[in-house]
């Protein structure tokens, strides 16, 4: 039997609202993974955050991959080794991070296990809240970076026009922004700058090729606007029933399930292991 791979977002699409997995979807994991199939957890989040994830849900087995930073690095969770990475170049990080201070606008990298910004703020808090990691409080994020992050992120909990305007105005001033790096809206709340040409989409083509999986063998699944790119990158792109309206359209199947009841065992069942 030739072998398929399932690439599925992890927050409000694997699991549950108290980040754990339902027992149908580990059940329907441990399944494909037994018959010879591939399972990619796929998430915006750091690789540390993702790691940990990873080991949390037990999805630590040979078979299973799973692509962090919203395509900025893929990672081999049996081996615990990254097999691809993609970093922001420092000059568009220094117009990012300079435009950001003078608008005011919470904003934050990542170094080596960490995240750097300037304040504890409630934006920080925000984040905290749905991915745990350490962070660092510096008066000047840009002197603290080591080496190219793999993305920067401005965060507004006080509606999204503080970040409309940030992104604006960063394009007023270097109108080439969007040609050195991908940015966009991965929620309300989160405008993210990535290295150029990365999103799940290009998670979903590296280990597709990578695996040497075909083209007609490769399945995404997910609920947000940042999982658009990887189900319109795959075969056959579902999304989960409680997934944005966006995304729905865009899909060629939407579950009967949600995220807390099954979601992504009843993709397995239709699309993998049928």
């Amino acid at each position: 039997m030739k072998s398929k791979i399932l690439f599925s977002d992890v927050d409000d699409t694997l699991v549950n609202k108290d980040k754990t997995i339902s027992e149908v979807n580990r059940k329907a994991i441990t399944k494909m993974l037994e018959q010879g199939h591939y399972f990619v957890a796929v998430t915006g989040k750091p690789i540390v955050v993702g790691r940990r994830v990873i080991r949390d849900l037990g999805l630590t087995m040979p078979g299973c991959y799973m692509v962090a930073f919203n395509g900025a690095v893929v990672y081999d969770c049996a081996a615990d080794r990254v097999l691809a990475e993609r970093t922001l170049s420092l000059d568009i990080v220094r117009e990012i991070l300079e435009e950001a201070d003078l608008e005011g606008v919470h904003v934050q990298t990542y170094q080596k296990n960490h995240i750097l910004t300037r304040e504890h703020d409630e934006e920080l808090d925000f984040y905290l809240d749905q991915a745990k990691m350490e962070y660092k409080l510096v008066p000047d994020i840009f002197s603290c970076l080591e080496k190219e992050p793999n993305k920067v992120i401005a965060i507004s909990i006080d509606g999204q026009k503080p970040l409309v305007e940030l992104k604006k105005n960063l394009l007023e001033k270097h109108p080439n922004l969007e040609k050195r790096c991908n940015c966009f809206f991965s929620k309300d709340e989160y405008l993210e700058f990535c290295p150029k040409d990365v999103n799940k989409g290009i998670g979903v083509k590296y280990l597709s090729e990578f695996l040497n999986i075909p083209f007609e063998d490769t399945v995404a699944v997910g609920d947000g606007r940042n999982d658009l790119s990887m189900i319109k990158t795959a075969k056959i792109g579902a999304a989960v029933q409680n997934a944005i309206s966006d995304l729905k359209k865009e899909a060629d199947y939407v579950t009967v399930e949600d995220h807390e009841h099954g979601a992504v065992a009843e993709v397995i069942e239709r699309f993998i292991l049928s």
